[in-house]
């Protein structure tokens, strides 16, 4: 006891030394006595709080806490509220942000994988509710979606409707965002898909909210890069969940067939459409046997020429059919109907089955090969963009096949959405059509590469060009996971949703101490300690 006393005066002390603030030692201590809270110093500790998925910028907080319940995160923030001028306080979850967004410089990062139930509390199983007339189930913020699927899949079969490609994020960090996948056009994305929230403001304060209780709060959180407050319980829909997948991957040169025939897959109602709509873009042969390895392993690579093409850029659709026991022997007619109305390239049909769960897990397969090659673990400067689908062929035009390199050094996805499905009282900004596009850039920097255009440099410099394209061609692209240096740039992005914005902020975290990383609001202390990384020579 004696010595996480002297852990917690040291956290103090450095935050006091460091950046010039009064923190009621009082409160930290009581937190740390009865709470059991722990508060880290330890190096390795900072240095995974200091860096995220991007590896674009290293940002020290003080100190990393690990919670043991709500209340901890309830008595931390109302520290740094109440002290003099407040103190940075940031939750992490996985820690894959790209550009510092979940960064509490010289303040205290909240490691929110740390679970109440790893403490023994229980944990919630998925009910059903008469008056929603749906399954749900409560789970704490930091949760990873994978484990929420393999705990609702174990108790009744069921499974969150909405996904992101990539299982293991936090439920708050998706929340926070938007959560996005193939399941969007459909479902909507994960914001819409969720009934009701708990959440710390900047001011400690716990609020329940949801549609009809504290509303402001719920739907600005809902994509509020969390300015406004800690999600610690997030209630999410459910529906049962099927038990295999159809997996098909189809091939297009021609970009106008290729977007016409996504957005046609979009507009389709009720059990006669497919369950999941992506595509992205290939400009690499070495891309295309890639491409299929979720498939098979061919002993006769595909060349671009082969398939009667010489052009520079291949787009490719994916979608998948839902099936069970029970409809295992109309999904081959159902397919082959969805596919005969399609324009690809005849003979690039490629198909798989495997179950549901493999299928939503796909990304980690690929993540542990990267790893062992160690490649996962480097910079990763990603670009997002939400285009609208009036402006989409301009944007093929200028970026896919102008802009990108042969060798793209990462997929680069795109594909459509329906506006319907996302709520507009959400504090996401998307852009003012009925139909817009994920355009993906998933791009890594290879280490020691040879190919200057897999260099940090250059893909970071190639973003900026994408950029300065949209801006010049009058393309209204918006950001997804935005990331800009001035709060002017955060008011266009905003654009008519940025006057609510300040005012949330002002109403719940009125001394910004919330996610500062994000740059929207002047932060608290000083950002000498955010240093760009040097790439690897």
């Amino acid at each position: 006891m004696a010595q996480k006393i002297v852990v917690l005066l040291f956290v103090i002390y450095r935050l006091i030394t460091t950046v010039g603030l009064t923190v009621k030692s009082a409160e930290l201590l009581q937190l740390g006595e009865d709470r059991k809270t722990q508060f880290s110093l330890d190096p390795s500790d900072i240095a995974r709080a200091s860096i995220d998925f991007g590896g674009l910028s290293q940002i020290e907080p003080m100190a990393v806490m690990q919670p043991s319940s709500t209340s901890d995160v309830v008595s931390l923030i109302s520290s740094a509220y109440n002290s003099a001028h407040g103190f940075p306080v940031s939750a992490r979850g996985h820690g894959h942000s790209i550009n510092g967004q979940a960064a509490a410089p010289g303040g205290v990062v909240i490691d929110m994988s740390h679970s109440p139930a790893a403490n023994g509390a229980s944990k919630p199983v998925p009910v059903y509710s008469s008056t929603l007339g749906v399954h749900y189930v409560d789970v704490w913020g930091g949760e990873l979606w994978i484990d929420v699927l393999n705990w609702t899949l174990e108790h009744g079969g069921l499974a969150p409707r909405s996904w992101t490609d990539y299982l293991y994020l936090s439920v708050g960090g998706t929340l926070s965002n938007a959560g996005i996948s193939g399941q969007a056009f459909h479902h909507g994305p994960q914001i819409s898909n969720v009934y009701e929230l708990d959440v710390v403001t900047g001011k400690g304060e716990l609020v329940t909210c949801s549609e009809k209780e504290n509303p402001e709060l719920f739907y600005g959180v809902l994509g509020g890069l969390g300015q406004f407050g800690i999600i610690t319980r997030a209630r999410i829909a459910l529906e049962h969940a099927p038990k295999r997948v159809r997996w098909i991957r189809v091939l297009y040169s021609d970009f106008t067939a290729f977007t016409r025939d996504q957005e046609h897959l979009i507009s389709l109602h009720g059990s006669e459409k497919f369950d999941y709509v992506e595509g992205f873009v290939i400009t690499d042969e070495s891309l295309i046997n890639n491409w299929r390895s979720s498939f098979f392993s061919p002993r006769n690579p595909i060349k671009f020429s082969s398939l009667g093409f010489h052009g520079k850029v291949l787009y490719c659709l994916e979608v998948t059919k839902n099936y069970n026991d029970a409809t295992a022997g109309t999904v081959d007619q159902e397919v082959e109907a969805l596919l005969k109305e399609l324009k690809f390239i005849p003979g690039t049909v490629f198909t798989t089955d495997l179950p549901y769960i493999d299928f939503l897990d796909r990304v980690h397969k690929a993540e542990l090969k990267l790893r062992a090659k160690g490649l996962w673990e480097v910079p990763h400067p990603w670009l997002n963009l939400f285009v609208p689908a009036s402006k989409i062929e301009d944007f093929d035009r200028g970026v896919f096949n102008n802009i990108l390199d042969k060798s793209t050094s990462g997929p680069v996805l795109i594909y459509p959405m329906n506006k319907h499905k996302w709520d507009e009282r959400s504090s996401v900004v998307t852009p003012d059509e009925d139909v817009f596009y994920l355009v993906a850039f998933l791009r890594s920097a290879v280490p020691d590469s040879t190919e200057p255009s897999q260099t940090l440099e250059y893909l970071i410099q190639q973003n900026e060009r994408i950029l300065e394209f949209c801006a010049g061609s009058g393309v209204e692209v918006k950001q997804y996971l935005p990331h800009y240096e001035t709060q002017g740039e955060w008011a266009r992005h905003f654009g008519p949703k940025w006057d609510r914005f300040v005012q949330l902020k002002s109403e719940f975290d009125p001394k910004s101490i919330l996610a500062v990383g994000q740059r929207i609001f002047e932060p608290i202390g000083a950002h000498s300690s955010m240093m760009p990384l040097r790439e690897s020579s």
